[in-house]
């Protein structure tokens, strides 16, 4: 990775449908070689894929949720079958097995205070081996960015 690749990072993250010739205008190159930098990096991982952002007010998602959550186990049996749970449930939007008082930290969006009463009596109580939970709602989201290039 030099900088023109990072470069190119930077226009696909801030455009993913930007054509090679925008890109390589924004950095410098020809189509050509500026596609041949991108295969690379996509044969490589460090581009994983191409995805859509999508605003969650539009499909009346307008609440999200961070739930902390803590097991009775931490067996590795125990793990693999809760995040196997978590991946059945299509509200939790991200989850992250943490550090810290707490087990696992997710993100859910809801329509509203009914739509997540709902999910935690019909999905997340239902799972197995959960001790203590504790949700915040997001009032407000103050920083949403992509990675620092």
């Amino acid at each position: 990775m030099d900088a023109i690749d990072r470069k190119i990072l930077k226009v696909l993250q801030s455009d993913g449908r930007a054509s090679l010739q925008q890109i390589g205008q924004a950095v410098g190159l020809s189509s050509s070689p500026c596609w041949e930098r991108i295969r690379k990096m996509e044969a490589s991982g460090v581009i994983e894929g191409y995805t859509v952002r999508v605003n969650p007010q539009a499909l009346d998602l307008n609440d999200t949720v961070l739930v902390q959550l803590t097991l009775d186990s931490h067996t590795d049996n125990t793990l693999e079958k809760f995040g196997e749970v978590l991946a059945t449930i299509p509200e939790v939007i991200e989850a992250y097995l943490v550090s810290g008082d707490y087990d696992y930290l997710l993100r859910v969006a809801v329509k509203d205070t009914r739509d997540y009463e709902r999910l935690l009596r019909e999905r997340l109580y239902k799972i197995k081996g959960i001790r203590h939970s504790k949700s915040s709602f997001v009032l407000r989201t103050l920083k949403k960015a992509d990675l620092p290039l």
